[in-house]
């Protein structure tokens, strides 16, 4: 009887062991990919994409400006901890090669924008002093809905090549928010049909918005150069002040991250009243803000934009 047990015991065990074995590579392999993105903006991008098979830490995070971001050791141990770095590029990040270096990472690196032709940062003539990492290139190419459309199928490449298993939904969810943004690109050029093209001028605290410009044929007079860190002299915001007198501007914004005793002079100095309503530029507001995703961020800009000029109407 007592052999009888022990055979029927074995017996069990054999099916129930295997079945253990296959399912602890399969719950192995189900963990989230471990991805680090640069800033607010690609982190939602790549949490767009990536669903519940990414995990996603974003160094540089929401009401933060990634122009003076400075690292952290912890922010180093998230980036040695990540199988892929997703990062904007054209000088946008000047602080990672460092970060990588302190991190000692030799994973994957991919910048969104490869393959984008990028502006050129305008050389205005308000006497910036660009002492940043931007170079001669203006990074903010999110600002144009079709750029954010290029950067979303380099990220799915990316996740792609880091995990294939899950490369059909990558796909399959990057083709489906091209569509919400493709139906975004349109309801932005729908909204700027409201207001005649001379009179789309727009001040603003930092030149950011140069890829909005081309794409929407909007004007954009900035108070700063391509970041936030340059610093303009009193002639050429004396020049600035001139130039929105002379071609009677009558919007002025102030950015949610900076910018606003120049923009102040500049209206206080013009009679123009600033805008109430702040743009989003380079970040994404916290969760509970009015621009917790890039889809709002663009829908929020173009309406206050449109809106404070079709008041503005003479």
């Amino acid at each position: 009887m007592c052999l009888s047990r022990r055979r029927v015991a074995r017996w069990l065990a054999a099916p129930l062991a295997a079945l253990v074995g296959i399912a602890a590579p399969a719950a192995r392999a189900e963990a989230p990919l471990p991805v680090v993105a640069s800033f607010s903006i690609l982190g939602d991008w790549v949490r767009q994409v990536g669903g519940e098979r990414v995990r996603v830490d974003t160094l540089v995070g929401s009401d933060t400006d990634a122009h003076v971001f400075q690292p952290s050791p912890a922010d180093a141990r998230r980036v040695a901890g990540a199988r892929l770095v997703l990062v904007n590029g054209l000088g946008f990040e000047g602080w990672m090669e460092r970060l990588l270096r302190n991190a000692a990472y030799r994973g994957t690196v991919v910048r969104v924008t490869d393959g984008i032709e990028p502006l050129k940062a305008a050389q205005h003539d308000h006497g910036h002093s660009h002492g940043h990492a931007h170079g001669d290139l203006d990074p903010h190419v999110w600002q144009d809905v079709a750029q954010a459309r290029h950067a979303v199928q380099r990220i799915a490449q990316a996740l792609c090549t880091a995990d294939a298993a899950g490369c059909e939904g990558y796909r399959a969810r990057a083709a489906a928010y091209s569509q919400q943004l493709e139906a975004l690109d349109r309801e932005i050029r729908d909204a700027w049909m409201a207001i005649p093209p001379e009179r789309r001028k727009v001040v603003t605290s930092h030149d950011a918005f140069g890829y909005y410009a081309r794409a929407y044929g909007v004007r954009f007079l900035p108070a700063q150069g391509v970041s936030t860190d340059s610093q303009p002299s009193a002639a050429g915001v004396a020049r600035l002040i001139r130039q929105v007198q002379r071609e009677q501007v009558r919007a002025i914004f102030i950015e949610r991250l900076g910018g606003g005793r120049l923009v102040e002079q500049v209206a206080r100095e013009t009679g123009v009243r600033p805008s109430s309503i702040p743009l989003y530029a380079d970040a994404l507001s916290r969760p509970d803000g009015p621009v917790p995703d890039y889809l709002s961020l663009m829908r929020h800009n173009t309406r206050a934009m449109v809106d404070a000029l079709r008041a503005a109407a003479p």
